[in-house]
């Protein structure tokens, strides 16, 4: 997938699903799964066992039209090694410079952490596709908000205690996509093998996150 695309595809959906995989046992189903149910970009986390190698699984074996990251990126050869193995974006918890830089040099999509102004706008002007707001928790849609009254040129994702609860006062609040971890990609719903819960759980995000964007207009 060209990388505008891949960038394009996570602003057109809104979502992205983040898996901290454990094991590669029942990965396909997953992604097929959340793919179906309208979310088009997943992050594999470094922090899961084996994670490039299931980058590499997945860069090789994902739905047409879905784009596969890497997430919990902490320097440049991390994002390189990703990068390597398939990772089509990559998203950071932090803001780490030489890894937007190492992005950019590879033309490949790049997400990083930040929290304060200064950290937001650094980021930006590093060369960020979009700016991840994290731990958007802490302060909420308010916060984000607030955030993005003097910066409204940077694109802020929300990721941290996301759901389809709250994904809508997200979005009015001014972000363009959403990384949802755990209220989406449950692990209970794996072990079951419960794919058609998990697709409803994406097509109810989905729709949350295109709904509050038509009310925002």
């Amino acid at each position: 997938m060209p990388n505008q695309t891949v960038l394009k595809t996570i602003l057109d959906t809104g979502v992205v699903a983040i898996l901290r995989v454990q094991t590669q046992q029942n990965l396909q189903p997953t992604v097929e799964a959340l793919f179906a149910g309208g979310v088009c970009a997943i992050e594999i986390t470094l922090t899961s066992p084996g994670a490039l190698s299931t980058l590499q699984a997945l860069a090789h074996h994902s739905p047409t039209g879905c784009a596969i990251g890497v997430g919990s990126v902490l320097d440049a050869e991390s994002a390189r090694a990703a990068i390597l193995a398939g990772a089509q974006f990559v998203v950071t918890p932090t803001l780490n410079l030489p890894a937007i830089e190492l992005c950019k040099r590879y033309s490949v999509p790049v997400m990083p952490g930040a929290y304060t102004p200064t950290e937001i706008i650094t980021a930006w002007q590093a060369g960020a596709d979009i700016v991840k707001l994290f731990p958007c928790d802490i302060g909420g849609p308010a916060y984000l908000k607030a955030v993005k009254a003097p910066l409204p040129q940077v694109l802020l994702a929300a990721v941290g205690g996301v759901s389809v609860e709250n994904a809508s006062a997200y979005i009015r609040a001014g972000a363009v996509a959403l990384g949802v971890g755990s209220s989406l990609v449950n692990e209970a719903l794996i072990q079951q093998a419960d794919w058609d819960a998990m697709q409803q759980r994406a097509r109810n995000l989905v729709a949350a996150v295109q709904a509050a964007r038509g009310s925002s207009v």
